[in-house]
């Protein structure tokens, strides 16, 4: 199959990867050289603009850093993607945006004709890179159908949940746990030290135990040795937190506890630790000035 694909960042690259391993001919926009670097040296082929790319293949994947570049990719007014596709087109668009964007981007497409399926990603670049991400889709059932192909070549658990947005707020659901799964650990690590007990005895237990998740499996060695080379960012997931404020706000639900665990990862920023992987909240000491709150 031959689709498109544009954003070539972290996760993005590994997802096109592996769409070019299982046999599937990919042209590619994305204006960093050093991006899509991977992804054409294993066959995608580069394409000069969204408007060309649309002439070229019927079906378009997306995977975008935040609202504001999916709102200029896909609505300029010059540029945009919506001008330049119809009734044969199908948009997948996989980012982790707002259900707000994602509604005028629905109503730009249906203007146009166009099919538009909703597919957020849960998984990180690690599980990306080892065809393991789970897809939480929405949008038409045909549409779903069509990329299913495309989505196991990275994915081994595949959601159709909803005519609508129905998969930006499942994305969001899940991710404010993840978010909330770092604060958690923070104060309870904080707790186990004042006791004189290490990191590595507690992780362990906490492993062993019936709180242990796959997210802590995950993040287990890197609380314990400190190293917090990020994964996913922290400033990234202040990002997904205004995301569900936002979402929250709009829907009427409850915000309490999100504005308290917004508020720890704000500490962390003013720590220094915004470039670090989020799971370097578990980890804040007396010494980064929030261990004891």
């Amino acid at each position: 199959m031959t689709i498109g694909w544009i954003g070539i960042g972290k996760m993005g690259s590994a997802m096109c990867l592996r769409a070019l391993a299982a046999g599937h001919s990919v042209k590619l926009v994305e204006p960093r050289a050093e991006n899509r670097a991977a992804a054409v040296a294993a066959g995608g082929v580069p394409v000069a603009s969204v408007d060309d790319l649309a002439q070229q293949v019927d079906l378009i994947f997306l995977t975008l850093p935040d609202d504001a570049v999916l709102r200029t990719v896909m609505l300029d007014p010059v540029e945009g993607l919506a001008r330049s596709v119809s009734d044969r087109h199908t948009v997948v668009e996989m980012s982790t945006v707002s259900p707000s964007i994602s509604r005028e981007v629905a109503a730009a497409l249906s203007a146009r004709g166009c099919d538009y399926l909703r597919a957020p990603i849960s998984g990180s670049t690690a599980t990306a890179a080892s065809g393991s991400l789970t897809v939480l889709a929405s949008g038409p059932r045909p549409a779903f159908d069509r990329c299913e192909a495309v989505f196991r070549s990275f994915s081994n658990r595949m959601m159709h949940v909803g005519e609508g947005d129905e998969g930006r707020y499942l994305k969001l659901v899940i991710n404010s746990m993840v978010a909330a799964s770092s604060a958690l650990l923070a104060e309870a690590l904080a707790l186990g030290r004042a006791g004189n007990l290490s990191t590595e005895t507690m992780m362990d237990a906490i492993m062993q135990s019936v709180v242990a998740s796959p997210l802590l499996g995950y993040k287990k060695d890197m609380v314990v040795t400190g190293d917090f080379t990020p994964a996913f960012g922290l400033t990234q997931m202040m990002k997904d937190l205004d995301l569900v404020l936002e979402a929250a706000n709009e829907g009427g639900a409850p915000t309490e506890l999100f504005l308290t665990i917004r508020e720890r990862y704000e500490a962390a920023v003013e720590a220094g630790l915004g470039q670090e992987d989020f799971f370097a909240l578990a980890a804040l000491r007396p010494d980064h000035g929030d261990a004891k709150r």
